[in-house]
């Protein structure tokens, strides 16, 4: 119960001290709330792009090429022969017969009618294929060469040099809004102590009584964690509401994708929920870190 106590007092010691010392207190929760802006607004369009990168490379497909002599048992031991493949979909293993791939050209052009109605099984040039996905988009040169030595299978194609270029690009971007959000969270720690030390330097006088009655140096640290706590958390609401119905609106708007249907948007449920989370979280600890700080160099610890 005694701790309780404690616990209560220091939480209501901290309201006192953040509205007794208004201005600068302010001026704290300004900087922590512009800062976690920009750091909300940096982890949407981070995870977003990671989001449509992944969503690109889910739909690369490696089309396999069936001798056109095939049988069908022979064709049933290209697919057994497929799932064996470690890096390969099971599931998204998919036949396309040459006949239908030879309509689906007709329903697409009066050109391809006028040439391929008249086409049977038997003098179509066409091939039978497989369309398989893979499920490391980064070994797709190696499984493609290990489908390409199955029997009756005469050629492989997966948009080779395109594929890969996009390998890269995607991997550089992937690093780079990662390190970005890292960035950015550090300069978002040393804003909001830096400010956050301003505040307590102008409070030395109080902390040097704090002192001399015999305050402990744990007795005098706890009320300034707690308001660097109740300073974070203060300054994280604005963001987090921004996160919660603004993401929400921008969603809705575009609804669910920008430009084109392959860029899709990530659904805010439950990532407007994590995200503003973490904004929670990086305030109130940062908001922490930086009064122990800031408190620390008083205490001569």
């Amino acid at each position: 119960m005694k701790a309780f106590r404690i616990l209560g007092r220091n939480i209501r010691d901290s309201f006192k001290s953040v509205f007794r010392n208004f201005s600068l207190s302010l001026a704290s929760i300004s900087c922590i709330t512009i800062t976690l802006i920009v750091v909300a607004v940096s982890i949407v369009l981070s995870l977003n792009v990671n989001n449509f990168t992944t969503i690109v490379e889910k739909d690369v497909t490696i089309v396999a090429f069936l001798d056109l002599d095939i049988t069908e048992e022979e064709r049933e031991d290209v697919y057994n022969a497929l799932l064996t493949l470690d890096n390969v979909e099971k599931e998204n293993v998919e036949f396309i017969d040459k006949m239908d791939i030879a309509q689906d050209m007709i329903d697409s052009s009066d050109i391809w009618e006028g040439v391929m109605s008249d086409w049977t099984r038997e003098d179509s040039p066409l091939q039978d294929t497989y369309q398989i996905k893979v499920t490391d988009i980064n070994l797709i040169n190696k499984t493609a060469d290990e489908i390409k030595n199955i029997d009756h299978i005469s050629t492989v194609k997966y948009g080779e040099g395109m594929v890969d270029q996009l390998i890269s690009v995607f991997d550089v971007i992937r690093k780079a809004s990662i390190g970005v959000v890292i960035a950015l969270i550090i300069v978002t720690a040393f804003l909001i102590a830096n400010t956050i030390k301003i505040t307590i330097m102008s409070r030395k006088r109080e902390i040097e009584i704090m002192r001399l009655v015999g305050a402990s140096n744990i007795n005098i640290k706890i009320p300034f964690i707690f308001e660097g706590l109740l300073l974070g958390l203060l300054g994280s609401i604005i963001p987090i509401a921004l996160t919660l119905y603004g993401y929400t609106a921008f969603y809705n708007h575009f609804d669910g994708q920008l430009f084109t249907q392959f860029i899709k948007l990530i659904e805010p449920t439950p990532f407007i929920y994590y995200t503003s989370l973490i904004l929670l979280a990086i305030g109130m600890l940062v908001g922490m870190f930086g009064s122990s700080r800031a408190v620390k160099k008083y205490l001569k610890i």
